[in-house]
């Protein structure tokens, strides 16, 4: 490890902001399933594969309209249809396992095998979104102690985007009657249903919720890297690490989490190899868990009580 580059402003400062780009991508993919898991205690597996068809849905939107307008038309598209899936999926084979949690994890699993088989056939060797003009450039820095600094224009738009995407959730759950109902759902599904709240509804409502962040992440990761039919596979580990570190059901602890893991798998990235990175990342990980088991934040319900 060379000591001297943690002392180099430029070296931090760079690594510092791809950390925080990294950790972008990280909230919006696991923000969907700290959002479940803490509602309904639902694995899903293929909340990975959500992320790749946001990215596919994104290509196939830049394909069908002008590269100046497809990015505002691809972003709530890919929510859109992958929200919209998730609520398939949710009615279909997630609602009938409630309560038997090794064959929902092992259902979703099966779920995102075969989209990721889908995508493979359709395209093997991934799709890319090409970013208008406007976000080809950078800001870089010449002069100064920072000279060499250099902040691509698209990163910065996915850090703005998952910026929005937080305020919006935190304003959609304090302030809207779905937040309200996902809130009372949330402490005690029995008292909230015997007061007329459609249980059903708000589950099916929070988990297409969450399916469509996963596809505006894949949406926003198109325009940085390709999207290949086994991405969702190597988002899906680090989701769940955001929500495991940040606390079941809490979102701001997923925000903190996320800074976290990305702020340290950009600075070891940069010095170690990525074998050696991930392998210090899950040793911080475990260690942490030995002082703080319930995350950054505990959040207390009688749901995740049970």
């Amino acid at each position: 490890m060379d000591v001297a580059l943690l002392t180099d402003p430029v070296f931090v400062v760079n690594q510092v902001f791809n950390g925080l780009s990294l950790a972008s991508i990280l909230l919006l993919a696991a923000l969907g399933l700290a959002l479940s898991f803490g509602l309904m205690q639902v694995i899903n597996m293929a909340h990975g594969e959500m992320l790749m068809l946001g990215g596919v849905m994104a290509f196939v939107v830049q394909r069908a309209l002008p590269q100046g307008v497809s990015l505002w038309v691809a972003l709530p598209a890919a929510f859109i249809v992958t929200a919209l899936l998730g609520a398939l999926l949710e009615v279909t084979i997630i609602r009938w396992l409630y309560g038997r949690p090794l064959d929902t994890l092992l259902a979703t699993w099966g779920v995102s095998l075969v989209l990721q088989q889908a995508v493979v056939m359709w395209q093997p060797f991934g799709v890319s979104f090409v970013s208008p003009d406007w976000l080809s450039g950078a800001f870089s820095v010449t002069d100064g102690a920072l000279a060499g600094v250099t902040l691509p224009y698209v990163r910065v738009f996915v850090i703005a985007v998952s910026i929005v995407v937080v305020l919006g959730l935190l304003v959609l759950l304090r302030y809207t009657r779905l937040g309200l109902y996902v809130r009372a759902v949330n402490q005690d599904r029995a008292v909230a249903a015997s007061l007329g709240v459609n249980t059903r509804l708000i589950d099916m409502s929070v988990f297409a919720l969450g399916t469509g962040i996963a596809g505006l992440a894949g949406a926003a990761l198109a325009t940085i890297s390709p999207i290949t039919g086994v991405i969702g596979s190597s988002y899906i580990v680090n989701a769940f690490l955001v929500v495991i570190l940040g606390g079941v059901g809490s979102i701001w602890g997923a925000v903190l989490a996320a800074l976290s893991l990305g702020f340290f798998t950009s600075l070891f990235e940069s010095i170690y190899s990525v074998s050696y990175s991930r392998v210090i990342i899950l040793l911080l990980v475990i260690a942490f868990l030995q002082f703080r088991p319930r995350g950054f934040v505990v959040t207390r319900s009688r749901a995740l009580e049970q």
